[in-house]
This record gives structure tokens, sequence and C-alpha cells, in this order.
């Protein structure tokens, strides 16, 4: 261990010091940052957890909600002098970068960015995203280890830019602390604490500007958000959908009325149950919750529809299927109705995806779904 340290120790000033051997005097010059004042400021329409500052000379100040701030640097521009000391600096261009947000990727994949990603701690064999697959399969992209475990010495080999983490990485502090001792920035993303399902696909546009894309990903957001102008437009229904899986142990998850799966299912016109009284927690609750089968059972009995989230223990094909997790499933009208859905395993790696789910729900709610049997993102239990 002791070794293997020293070694990493030696790479590291070994790279410090190839990073400034043979450049150019030909940087732009930077101020004081005290005296740089903010020009403007990214327009995001449903994203909440970031905001975008933008000063002169293309510098932007990213500030990531109840977390980071990160200033994006230009190519051939220097670091503003006094520089705050809890601000990252992220130097353009950025590459070689380290994903750890499996989430993220697809907003690279929708960028056609995903050769300046080579890093991910997710194995080839459980993405669900054929792109990534066939770029892991062509060694394009490469497997460092689990995100709180990763091969550092790898990462730091490949010259890596930038490692982006999701909000698990907190969990385990130590990891995020060994990439910037190596001089590597850490983004912490929160796309998953958007309460809204296109605040997740907004993200593309940090993405976007990091990558120095911005045009093709704000193109790539509107297009996707024009999709769903006649579904946000329309009226509510008074169909109702119950979203969940049941765990090995036999417990209910489903989410809680603040996330952004009930918030798909009530821009596509329908009502989530269980409600927040149901579950007895606030109205703008997130993530998701266990309930007994019990309970689950009285407050969906009489759901319209059912959705059944095959992410974690693969997709469902059939009814039979369905009531090997519970019979009581049995006696719910939307059993009864043969109106059960399933989600297919890449909708939750598939974050550029939302219109189109929001859509497959649409469809559900208001009977358009009759007579199909398969959607984007939902198939129908035979």
């Amino acid at each position: 261990m002791r070794n293997r340290k020293t070694l990493l120790c030696l790479v590291v000033m070994l790279a410090l010091l190839l990073t400034g051997c043979g450049t150019e005097n030909n940087t732009q010059k930077a101020g004081a940052w005290a005296d740089m004042q903010p020009t403007g400021h990214m327009d995001l329409q449903y994203a909440t957890q970031f905001q975008v500052d933008y000063y002169d000379g293309g510098y932007a100040l990213i500030t990531i909600q109840d977390s980071d701030k990160l200033l994006l640097v230009p190519e051939q521009a220097e670091v503003p002098e006094g520089l705050d000391t809890d601000i990252t600096v992220l130097q353009q261009p950025l590459e070689n970068l380290y994903v750890a947000a499996s989430s993220a990727m697809d907003l690279f994949s929708g960028l056609d960015a995903l050769d300046q990603v080579r890093m991910t701690s997710t194995k080839q064999s459980d993405w669900s995203l054929p792109e990534v697959q066939q770029a892991m399969e062509n060694d394009d992209l490469l497997y460092v280890g689990k995100y709180n475990t990763p091969d550092y010495e790898q990462i730091l080999a490949e010259n890596c830019g930038l490692a982006i983490e999701s909000s698990m990485i907190y969990h385990n502090p130590e990891t995020q602390e060994q990439l910037e001792s190596l001089q590597i920035p850490v983004l912490v993303e929160r796309s998953s604490y958007e309460t809204h399902p296109l605040g997740r696909m907004e993200w593309i546009k940090l993405y976007g500007l990091l990558l120095g894309k911005t045009e093709e990903a704000e193109q790539y957001f509107d297009e996707r958000v024009q999709q769903l102008d006649t579904i946000l437009s329309d009226k509510q229904t008074d169909k109702t959908v119950a979203f969940f899986y049941i765990s090995s142990n036999g417990y209910v998850n489903v989410h809680k009325p603040g996330d952004y799966i009930s918030k798909m299912i009530e821009l596509a016109g329908g009502s989530y149950v269980p409600t927040a009284e149901d579950l007895q927690v606030e109205e703008n609750a997130l993530s998701t919750m266990n309930m007994q089968m019990e309970a689950f059972y009285a407050a969906a009995q009489d759901v319209d529809y059912i959705i059944y989230n095959s992410a974690i223990d693969g997709e469902l094909e059939t009814m039979d299927q369905l009531l090997e997790k519970s019979p009581l499933l049995a006696d719910f009208k939307a059993v009864k109705n043969h109106n059960v859905w399933c989600t297919g395993k890449n909708m939750f790696q598939q974050t550029t995806g939302a219109a189109d789910m929001i859509a497959d729900l649409h469809a559900v709610v208001t009977d358009q779904a009759a007579g199909k049997d398969q959607l984007t993102f939902l198939h129908r239990l035979k």
C-alpha cells in the first residue's frame, strides 16, 4: 500500500511538471476576481439545482445548489487573481471526463459528446444505453471501478479533466478528497433533486456549457420541450395511476408525491396514488419510501392504471409474473381491467427521454394507448 501511494505521488508530481512545460505566453490576461461583475445568466425554465452567471471574457460561474461553486475558465485564459478559495477552477477544454453519475451519461450522448467521456463507474453489463455499451465494447469508454473505490492511478493516467459525481459521493467524502488531491476537479451533480422531470433534462445545458456546445444543448432541450406543448396544455383527466415495485422482502416501494415520477404523471394528465395523505408525508416530499402491502392495497386498490417499475428487479412480461409478487394485486381494479404496464430497464438511465415518458403516460391516461401493447418506455403486461 505504501509503495502504491508513493508511486501515485510521483505520477502526480510528474503530471504537474509536464503541465507547466512548453506553454506559450499567449494566454488571455485576467483581472482581479473582486473586480469582475456578472454580465448575464443562463436562462433556465425548469432546473432549480444549478445556476450559471456569465462574465466578460467567456468566464462562467457555476453554482450547484447547496453544494459547490465552479469557475469555468476559457482555453488560453488566466484564472482571475484573488479567486475565492471555495471556488473550483475548470479550465477548458475539458476532456477525458470521468462520469460516475450514470444519469448524466445520456445527456452527453444527447450532445453527441461521448467521445469526451473516457471513464465510468458503471459496468458495461449494467448499462441499458446501446451507444454507451458500444463505446465500452470498443474500449472508448473504460470502467474504472465503483464510484466509491475508483482506480485513481488509471483515472490520473487517462489525464482526466473533470470527475462528475452523483450526490452518493457525500457518503464517501474521502473519494472526492482523493480526486481533488490529484488535481482532478470534481462536480457533484444534483439533477436527481429536480422535482420537475424536465428540470433533470435541462442539465444538458450545463454540460453543453462545459464542453463548448451551448447552442447544441439549447436546441436539443427546446426540441424536446416542444414535443410536449400539446400534452402540457391539455386538461387534467380523472384517471389515477400507481407507480411502484415490490421488494424481495414484500414491501411496496413507491415514489413520494413531490418526486419527479409523480410530477410526470401529473403533467401527463393523471393523478398519482398513493397520495401525501396516504403516505403521511409532505406534498413536496422527494424520493421513494417503502410501505406495507396492506397499506398500499387500501390506498391503490381502485386506481385506474398500474405501472410496475422494473428498474430494480427486471422487466415483467405477464400478469402471472406480477401476481407472483403479491396475490393481493389480483383484486386491484387495474389488474381486472388489464390496465397494467411495465417500464423498460432503460427508463432511468435515459434522462433525455423525459418528454417521451410523459407522452407515454399521457397516452395511457387518455386511453390513446387502448389496443396497444408497446409504447416508447412502457409495455402492457399480457
